[in-house]
């Protein structure tokens, strides 16, 4: 880059680049994702009945391709004026709120069931997650409102990102890192009590799938928290995104792997753990559909 641009203008633009690259990437991950799973997905989608979990999972699932669309757009579209960013970006935030929403229910629910439907356990665990949408929403769309976004000067260099005040971005993550603890708190304490005298291989499934989501959940969390922080220009969100996409990744993919599971499993197979409505079901019917 021509060295009379200021040191500040480089690593914006150097920023620009990185956050570039890093949602290709994801692009490029979510659409392979895809395409590997679209047989598996497509037996989903037409054998099990519609419910609640069902609709939950067409969100969670292609939600992301709408927020590629949105900052592939803001990324590679030149010109843009901080208006459209601000507009583009709004857009973004309402459908990563929409998919971390989504992807957070199908482990709130599998919580629920874990616990046997413990109306307490639900309570507490709907007031944070009702804490965490109210105080994401007002960081989110305050932080939009108050920081400026900015576009580089550089020829070739696309994009635009938010220059200052944006650093209240980490209250969301933040948020999510004190649900995640308490969710991975009550999976945790369900396997203590019952590790020893459950062999129902759903619910066993269902554990594994809890703790490895609650784990991913609260490493990103800590690394958005950390990045929003102390880093500068694009770098402060580069990772943001990236979570969310993750945690959509991991609620479609366990979700389809438990309902084949369930379809595939042996008749003997306890079936009671009832995510689709919320009730214990008898051994004929198939909880996942």
């Amino acid at each position: 880059m021509n060295s009379k641009y200021s040191t500040d203008t480089i690593a914006a633009a150097r920023s620009l680049q990185v956050f570039t690259h890093i949602y290709v990437s994801m692009a490029t991950f979510w659409t392979y994702d895809y395409a590997c799973s679209i047989r598996e997905e497509g037996i989903f989608l037409f054998c099990s009945r519609w419910s609640r979990v069902k609709l939950l999972y067409v969100i969670t699932r292609y939600v992301p391709f709408l927020l590629f669309a949105a900052h592939l757009y803001l990324n590679f579209v030149p010109d843009e004026i901080s208006d459209t960013c601000q507009f583009v970006n709004n857009i973004c935030s309402c459908l990563s709120m929409t998919s971390i929403i989504c992807s957070e229910c199908f482990f709130i629910l599998r919580t629920y069931v874990l616990w046997n439907n413990n109306k307490v356990v639900l309570a507490a665990m709907l007031s944070t997650f009702a804490t965490l949408i109210v105080g994401s929403i007002v960081a989110l769309f305050s932080a939009t409102a108050i920081a400026p976004f900015e576009t580089s000067s550089i020829p070739g260099i696309t994009g635009c990102y938010q220059s200052s005040g944006s650093v209240r971005l980490f209250v969301p993550y933040l948020l999510l890192f004190g649900l995640e603890l308490m969710l991975i708190s009550l999976t945790l304490t369900c396997v203590i009590q019952k590790w020893r005298t459950t062999d129902n291989r759903l619910y066993v499934i269902i554990l594994k799938h809890n703790v490895l989501y609650y784990t991913c959940g609260l490493v990103f969390s800590m690394v958005n928290v950390l990045t929003s922080l102390l880093l500068d220009y694009a770098y402060s969100g580069m990772f943001q995104d990236f979570q969310i996409i993750v945690h959509a990744t991991l609620a479609t993919r366990m979700h389809l792997h438990l309902w084949h599971v369930d379809r595939d499993g042996d008749p003997g197979v306890s079936t009671s753990i009832a995510l689709s409505d919320l009730t214990p079901t008898t051994n004929n019917e198939s909880s996942y559909d």
